[in-house]
């Protein structure tokens, strides 16, 4: 009898650590947000709008059009089929991933920018360095490359 509930236990155990992966990695940063994300941080600082970027970690270009002004982002993922939009004043934008239902809050300042993906409450923060851009997310504990 002690031996099926200790199996039992087991068994609960392994399916609990199973369910925390799952959501762990459900709360990751999606890659089509990241690099969105990366995109307009790079149309605002190099002030350059190209119609895709590179994202090296998925090995393919996501194509992306709309306008990207100093106050006002309003994007197309073609990829994703989805648009993010959002106002921005002094490097500090708000905006909506319509695909995903949630906020990304962006600063940028220099060549370097950071923020927040509310869709797993985490941090990024990244750089432009000519026509490559780095992210780090936080979530993650990784790097992800692009280029424009």
């Amino acid at each position: 009898m002690l031996r099926h509930h200790t199996r039992n236990i087991s068994t609960v155990l392994e399916n609990q650590h199973s369910i925390n992966e799952i959501i762990k990695n459900y709360l990751k940063m999606k890659p089509n947000p990241r690099a969105s994300i990366a995109f307009i941080a790079g149309s605002l600082i190099t002030q350059i709008q190209p119609s895709s970027i590179y994202d090296n970690s998925q090995g393919k270009h996501i194509n992306i059009s709309g306008d990207i002004q100093s106050d006002y982002v309003k994007i197309y993922d073609h990829d994703q089929g989805c648009y993010i939009s959002g106002t921005g004043i002094n490097g500090s934008y708000s905006l909506y991933h319509h695909g995903d239902g949630h906020n990304i809050n962006l600063e940028i300042e220099g060549n370097s920018f950071r923020g927040t993906d509310s869709s797993t409450s985490c941090d990024f923060n990244g750089n432009i360095n000519g026509n490559s851009i780095s992210i780090y997310d936080r979530e993650n504990g990784s790097n992800f490359e692009y280029d424009i």
